[in-house]
């Protein structure tokens, strides 16, 4: 059972949350959209830092590696750029405002008419047990890039489509233990699973639009899954009248489900959700949920410019 923690953090400045992620010693780092997009907290929500992030164009992915380094993608700016713990800029992988040519004409999916090189809207990276560094790229590229821990390009694989190996917005990733590789497949509704050089092994459909897939220490997947109330591209609609909105799936190391909540149905509730959108845990159990509540339809009027963009569940009950 997991149940949210009310205003976390008690101080905020932002629309909507993008990415979250801890480090080694549970701090939380909260990359969102608006004026302070990297901010970093407490466990219990106090304040710690603000890095310097003037050079991102879309705060959208972030990750912090074993050694505490910090990845952050930056869709629109094409880019993700390594820190150090502490925030100094070590690398950057792409060119910034220099999208890579797979005839896409905008954000949209649906316009990319083949695979091509790094970056056009990267969304998200995880880092394999030998270091290497997996990039899902993204709403204008349907492939995932594999780097050295140095960012020299490695290989990549996949192409637009919904067969194995293709995907439809390649939005989230992880990599366990054993060097495999989920491929959060958004716009088709799967998780993907392949070997580290991209070999296709299986494939996860039980799931609303997953947007990040995230492993925890005992082997356990957190699914942040969009559902379809939120971010449905023009001309699509949902699978049934009924279907799901956001919520967040919790699998065993078997793949047996063994929680999820929300669902949507009343999306600025706390517990539920309106736009899911990258999910993580800390060394406690704890669970964080970004949501772009704005973008996915806040900005349209389907939420409060105050819906929650940003949660907090814990394990068991909460003590008042």
């Amino acid at each position: 059972m997991y149940n949210p923690i009310a205003n976390w953090p008690a101080v905020s400045d932002w629309k909507e949350v993008a990415g979250v992620a801890t480090d080694s010693h549970d701090r939380v780092f909260v990359f969102s959209r608006g004026p302070r997009p990297l901010m970093v907290y407490e466990p219990d929500g106090t304040f710690v830092a603000e890095w310097d992030a003037s050079m991102f164009v879309r705060p959208h992915g972030i990750t912090v590696g074993p050694d505490d380094c910090v990845y952050c993608t930056d869709d629109m700016g094409h880019t993700v750029r390594k820190f150090s713990p502490d925030g100094k800029l070590l690398f950057t992988l792409g060119t910034h405002g220099q999208p890579s040519d797979t005839g896409a004409t905008s954000i949209d999916f649906r316009t990319i008419k083949y695979a091509g090189p790094p970056f056009h809207y990267p969304t998200n990276l995880a880092v394999a047990p030998n270091g290497n560094l997996y990039v899902t790229d993204g709403y204008g590229n349907a492939r995932v890039h594999v780097f050295a821990p140095d960012g020299t390009r490695l290989f990549s694989w996949g192409e637009p489509g919904t067969g194995p190996g293709q995907f439809h917005v390649p939005h989230g990733i992880a990599i366990d233990r054993a060097g495999t590789v989920f491929v959060a497949d958004r716009e088709n509704s799967r998780v993907q699973l392949f070997t580290p050089k991209g070999e296709f092994v299986s494939e996860w459909t039980d799931l609303a639009r997953p947007s990040q897939v995230f492993i925890d220490r005992d082997g356990k997947f957190f699914v942040a899954e969009l559902g379809y109330r939120a971010g449905m591209w023009p001309g699509t609609t949902a699978p049934t009248p009924d279907a799901t909105g956001g919520r967040v799936s919790v699998f065993d190391a078997k793949r047996n489900l063994i929680a999820r909540w929300g669902g949507g149905a009343n999306p600025t509730a706390p517990g539920d959700f309106f736009a899911p959108h990258d999910i993580c845990t800390d060394s406690r159990g704890n669970v964080y949920v970004a949501e772009v509540t704005w973008s996915a339809g806040g900005s349209r009027g389907l939420v409060p410019a105050d819906c929650h963009a940003l949660q907090k569940f814990t394990r068991g009950p909460v003590t008042p």
